[in-house]
């Protein structure tokens, strides 16, 4: 993330604070993305930074993690799993936003959360500020993103795998999802 004009006030805090904690300079050899509702522009109030990172040795991104940022206010780690596959998950607070660190041994681009932004950027764009203003009206009434996205797209079934399948996904068939739940909204309206 780059500053530029066309970003929120939250989006130019947001970029100040990882260069101030020069997180894609500290961890660098993870290869951190940032993803979520920040660079989406459907964060809330109280939505946290999200980075992703490929470790193959967890053990290594832990140390260097909490060498790093350790020292800061409600740091903790813990393992999990997501897909099948081992994760590390470091949170700490800043001054200005809930910080968390993702890391898992595969690569940026495949994971969930990275998959789950692109293709939720891909709809914003395809449907156009309508469906950000929606959205935006969702996630400030408490609902998580992919369920956001899931309602509004009126995709079945789990939505975090619904938007993960379809990450793979043409235009032409986002653009039949857009349309299907327009034509759903519709119907409901009537």
């Amino acid at each position: 993330m780059t500053p530029n004009e066309a970003m929120t006030d939250r989006q130019r805090r947001a970029h100040e604070t990882l260069a101030d904690l020069r997180i894609f300079d500290v961890l660098a050899k993870y290869h951190p993305v940032l993803v979520g509702t920040v660079p989406l522009g459907l964060d809330v109030a109280s939505s946290d930074l999200d980075i992703v990172c490929e470790a193959h040795d967890l053990d290594a991104f832990e140390k260097d993690a909490f060498l790093a940022y350790g020292r800061f206010p409600g740091f903790e780690m813990h393992r999990t799993e997501s897909t099948g596959v081992p994760a590390s998950v470091v949170n700490f607070h800043t001054e200005r936003f809930p910080i968390q660190i993702f890391a898992q041994p595969i690569p940026v681009h495949r994971q969930s959360g990275y998959r789950h932004m692109m293709v939720e950027a891909r709809l914003l764009q395809l449907a156009g500020e309508k469906a950000s203003v929606a959205l935006r009206r969702l996630r400030e009434q408490g609902m998580k993103t992919e369920p956001a996205f899931a309602h509004y797209f009126r995709l079945e079934g789990d939505p975090y795998e619904r938007l993960y399948e379809l990450a793979d996904a043409s235009d032409e068939e986002l653009l039949a999802v857009i349309a299907a739940a327009a034509r759903a909204r519709q119907c409901d309206a009537t």
